[in-house]
């Protein structure tokens, strides 16, 4: 079985690091623990979530040093996609980097919660997906 090489967005990303039990996190882990998927990252959707996961408001729900971890883990095993910053037309412009990264990255999937990107699927002929939806993809291989 090939590995399947996935774009997630940033915050299918927090969302997994926040809540153990929700779909992202199991499908972060199943990525990562059985090596069925190969997470694609360019600098700047690298950078976006840094950013994101250093906000104080997740202190409440789980600590610094976690999140931290969790971002060295990603970063761990991802495989890195340069990027030049092209505008592909999504309807938030701040999103295309991750059009770009699953474009430039071949990609065999964007993992998203986000409409404006979901209703751009399939995008180049990648499909654009919900956590739910590429989990039952992976486990079906």
């Amino acid at each position: 079985m090939k590995a399947e090489r996935i774009v997630v967005d940033t915050n299918v990303l927090i969302s997994a690091s926040l809540n153990a039990a929700g779909a992202p996190r199991k499908l972060i882990d199943t990525i990562l623990s059985e090596r069925n998927g190969i997470l694609l990252f360019s600098d700047e959707t690298f950078t976006e979530l840094e950013s994101r996961f250093n906000h104080r408001k997740f202190d409440k729900y789980v600590s610094r040093e976690l999140r931290t971890l969790f971002q060295a883990q990603l970063e761990a095993v991802a495989e890195w996609v340069a990027i030049a910053g092209a505008k592909l037309g999504c309807r938030d412009p701040h999103d295309d980097k991750f059009l770009e990264t699953a474009l430039m990255g071949e990609a065999d999937c964007l993992i998203t919660g986000d409409r404006d990107l979901l209703v751009m699927s399939p995008f180049h002929d990648i499909p654009i997906l919900t956590p739910a939806d590429c989990l039952a993809r992976l486990q079906e291989c």
